[in-house]
């Protein structure tokens, strides 16, 4: 019987032919169109998503040549495939890869050579047969050398302190960057590596070294490791250089696991010693999660890594977490705010290592199944290691952030398809983290963790060195819960885009209290999403009581548009709120008089039900409800609050409000009575303040001296900016927590002039504080001398700059006023160069840098300026249309909204 495949087809009629035989059939085929122009090109059969299935990984075995003082690496990499049928090549991923050989064996016989072409820009590469092989094992060899990116993907070096070092960004398809190979989470096989390097440096993977011996090469040694348990690629570690290394006794067995885990710390050189916070904090968090899940932790050992440049925060690399320096890094003294961000992105990473890496999504439209679920971690893990820090109330404030993106029609849906490579990073938004960990926690509370919870073990135990979808997950959570209705509500809010808007009235009888729920899509002013959804929400009322202050709960799940239902037993309450406890992933609307009833009293409100009040607030406003005199009295309650986050709340909607403002006289009534809200707040802090209130102050100076423009705030920024970096005077390091840095470096580079730009400039090359740095690249952005903003746009692309900073100082001029008009004409004339300066992961957000303005003329700019280089940002469109639609919905709430909101700021400042 002939053999056939795709690539031996010259069309789809002649295949067929062939295949049956049929040689007259064929040739006469053949003689009536044109064979060539029927041939399908490598480069239209080339797969845009996902490759084909019927070939799996089933073993890599690499060996590399890596040394960080050098420009490029090389590699050998063996790979065991299975092919389910018989073929003629395989598909697989290999980015920028000089490839210089390639051989194919199948057991038992000779290897032949086979060919490599890398055929789409997203890496998708062809490794042709020399016959047609299979079906069965076959072992693909494939020698290949690159270069270090230079633009923080993949294999990319960084020089610091004198010294270099080597690390890999995998996440999401960056392995393919430094590994040929199947670069799809749901392609899961074991690596066993090999690595040489210079004598002396460390070398981290996801497994424990095992043997380490002088290379052929001298001045060189070959590490070898022990073999993985099967991955994704996206969770490779690899990283090389003189790291300062931290070991800490073994994490002894539990009742869940019954073996030890090494646990190591690096950092660069003389930076491990501030290991000390995250590495004493890691133990604790993995017995959290192995209790909560019933689960043990994966793998052989737990390294922490401090990578002295990383693109993201940290990467769940399973065995081997890696965060940028200053995530991790505290220091002497770290502020509060600071250590508190390094606890949650620890949390969050340590839940990976169930969450992504032992149990993984078979494709990138599932990445809820680990960032929802490591972010739902987070308090899971934070609420038992310190009751008291409110970590809980931090979880409702990021499924609130999640609602301003979910309320724009172009909002993607949680598990929204995938269909090309080039969307794979859109994927990595707050839908896919707060709005999944905020609709996770909504199922908890209203299920109850005792239904809930079990089945999250048994997922894991079920899909352990696997993969499992969206389906998986409901499956075996129905199954152990017992309850159809979970499923139900996670379907509905997954599966679905848009932001649900609960309205509740209520009627007291002589049965109880009579509540009425309706449901629909929430749509702020201008907004044209499609109205056509419904929800499955677990809505839960609080009743509070008229004199003794307590409160009933009732909850039910609102599946009709419109449903009425008997509170049995219920008093008639004082007031009602529609979200108890804020548990709810929805905005809600009462009637007037129980919206005033409600505002009332809140000030007896907890802070995750006061922080709903807020935001629905704001939320109704911006949707033409309501009045802005009532908003701006719910602003100032919630500036009353003794909750920081309360009081913090309502910032953000100030600050865009300032941007709603057309005449000066408007604008500086705003900036006296928003000062004056949050002023007395300010002038009330103790002299020996709590962890609470050091973090208000500080989040409070930085609205008051960048938005209400307070002189006095400005002035003890500006002076203790100066003391820091020791201008015009003696330094003073302890001048500013970094907490303090961002405002404190911009004021200073606003106020204090070009002389100061240019020491803040020098001091970036002496102060070895990545936070430090991280704060002053968009600090010296804000300048508004034209002299100095150009200065500052040509460091962007040639001032060797990180990456990120680069992007951070166009970023920042654009949202600024003063520069934004020659930001925007300088990206037109230099948008390939600023493409060529930022990391790699980063054009498709491009179009966000017009987002802030808030100028409907940005919409057609914009169209203008990707239709001309939009092949330069792949995976650019869904940020363009977000920033389009951020654009006109800004212009509709101007127009709308804006003279009322002058006219309450003149009224309030008399």
């Amino acid at each position: 019987m002939k053999s056939c495949s795709i690539f031996a087809a010259i069309a789809a009629l002649t295949l067929a032919a062939a295949c049956n035989g049929d040689a007259e059939e064929s040739e006469t085929i053949a003689d009536a169109v044109d064979v060539h122009a029927l041939t399908p090109t490598l480069e239209e059969l080339a797969p845009v998503g996902r490759l084909p299935q019927t070939v799996q990984p089933v073993r890599y075995d690499v060996e590399m040549r890596i040394d960080p003082r050098e420009d490029a690496f090389s590699g050998q990499a063996r790979i065991t495939i299975d092919l389910a049928e018989a073929a003629d090549g395989v598909w697989l991923h290999g980015d920028d890869l000089n490839v210089e050989g390639v051989t194919i064996q199948v057991a038992g016989q000779a290897s032949a050579p086979g060919t490599y072409e890398e055929i789409l820009p997203t890496g998708v590469s062809w490794v042709g047969f020399p016959e047609t092989l299979g079906p069965g094992e076959v072992i693909v060899d494939i020698a290949y050398s690159s270069r270090f990116d230079p633009l923080l993907a993949g294999l990319f070096k960084v020089e610091e302190g004198g010294a270099a070092y080597a690390l890999a960004k995998s996440e999401s398809i960056q392995a393919r960057r430094f590994l040929p190979g199947f670069d799809e989470p749901g392609f899961k096989a074991p690596f066993s590596f090999a690595v040489t390097v210079p004598e002396g440096d460390h070398v981290i993977l996801n497994t424990p070294e095992i043997s380490r011996a002088p290379a052929a090469e001298p001045g060189f040694e070959t590490v070898r490791f022990a073999p993985t348990r099967p991955l994704s690629t996206y969770l490779l570690s690899l990283a090389v250089g003189p790291f300062d290394m931290v070991e800490r006794p073994d994490l002894p067995p539990n009742e869940i696991r019954d073996f030890a885990v090494p646990l190591r710390g690096f950092a660069r050189q003389g930076r491990g010693h501030e290991l000390k916070d995250v590495l004493d904090a890691t133990g604790p968090m993995l017995e959290i999660f192995e209790r909560g899940l019933e689960q043990p932790y994966p793998y052989q050992k737990l390294d922490i890594i401090a990578a002295p440049s990383w693109p993201s925060g940290a990467t769940e690399l399973a065995g081997a977490i890696t965060y940028r320096e200053s995530r991790i890094l505290l220091g002497q003294n770290p502020p509060p705010a600071v250590r508190r961000a390094m606890l949650a992105i620890h949390a969050h990473e340590i839940a990976h290592m169930w969450f992504g890496n032992l149990v993984t999504p078979p494709w990138w439209d599932d990445l809820w199944l680990k960032e929802a679920f490591a972010s739902w971690g987070t308090p899971f893990a934070l609420v038992e290691l310190e009751p008291d820090a409110g970590h809980e109330v931090d979880s409702v404030v990021r499924g609130l952030s999640a609602m301003r993106l979910d309320s724009l029609g172009s909002a993607r849906r949680v598990n929204e398809p995938i269909e090309r490579n080039e969307d794979i990073r859109n994927a990595y938004d707050a839908i896919t983290y707060s709005k999944g960990q905020a609709v996770i926690a909504m199922v908890d509370a209203y299920f109850g963790a005792e239904n809930f919870r079990p089945a999250l073990g048994r997922y894991i135990a079920e899909f352990a060195d696997g993969a499992a979808d969206s389906a998986d997950f409901y499956r075996v959570i129905g199954e152990v819960s017992g309850e159809p209705r979970l499923e139900q509500v996670f379907q509905s809010f997954i599966g679905q885009q848009g932001l649900p808007l609960v309205t509740v009235s209520h009627a007291c009888t002589a049965d109880g209290v009579e509540a009425a729920y309706a449901q629909s899509r929430y749509r702020p002013l201008g907004s044209e999403a499609d109205l056509d959804r419904s929800w499955t929400i677990p809505v839960c009322l609080s009743l509070g009581g008229a004199d003794d202050g307590s409160t009933d709960r009732h909850c039910t799940l609102l599946e009709a548009a419109a449903q009425t239902e008997t509170l049995e037993g219920a008093a008639c309450p004082a007031y009602v709120m529609p979200n108890a406890d804020g548990a709810g992933y929805y905005r809600w609307s009462l009637e007037p008089a129980a919206w005033s009833a409600l505002a009332d009293r809140f000030d007896t409100l907890p802070q995750t039900e006061a922080l709903s009040v807020v935001d629905s607030a704001i939320a109704s406003f911006e949707a033409g409800e309501g009045d802005a005199d009532a908003l701006l009295d719910v602003i100032e309650a919630a500036a009353r609050s003794p909750y920081r986050r309360v009081a913090a709340a309502p910032l953000r909607s100030l600050q865009r409000y300032a941007r709603l403002i057309q005449s000066d006289e408007a604008l500086a009534a705003f900036q006296a009575v928003a000062g004056d809200i949050y002023r007395a707040r300010y002038n009330a802090f103790a002299d020996a303040p709590s962890v609470e209130e050091i973090e208000l102050r500080s989040v409070i100076a930085g609205f008051l001296a960048m938005t209400a423009k307070d002189e006095t705030v400005r002035a003890d920024l500006a002076n203790r900016a100066a003391a820091f970096i020791g201008y015009e005077r003696e330094r003073d390091a302890f001048a500013l927590s970094s907490d303090e840095y961002g405002e404190a470096f911009t004021v200073a580079v606003e106020d204090l002039g070009p002389d100061f730009f240019e020491a803040l400039l020098a001091a970036r090359r002496t102060i070895d504080d990545p936070r430090f740095s991280a704060a002053t690249a968009p600090a010296l952005a804000s300048a508004a001398d034209p002299a100095l903003a150009a200065r500052v746009r040509d460091l962007a692309v040639d001032g060797g700059l990180d990456p990120r900073e680069a992007y951070r100082l166009i970023e920042t001029q654009m949202f600024n006023r003063a520069t934004q008009t020659d930001a925007w004409a300088w990206l037109g004339d230099n948008f390939p160069a600023f493409i060529d300066a930022i990391p790699r992961q980063w054009p498709r957000r491009t179009p966000g840098l017009a987002s802030q303005t808030c100028d409907l003329a940005y919409v057609e700019k914009l169209d203008a300026l990707f239709a001309e280089h939009g092949g330069l940002a792949q995976g650019h469109q869904r940020a363009l249309a977000q920033a389009k639609e951020t654009i006109t919905l800004c212009g509709a709430l101007k127009a709308a909204r804006g003279a009322e909101l002058e006219a309450a700021f003149l009224a309030r400042a008399g």
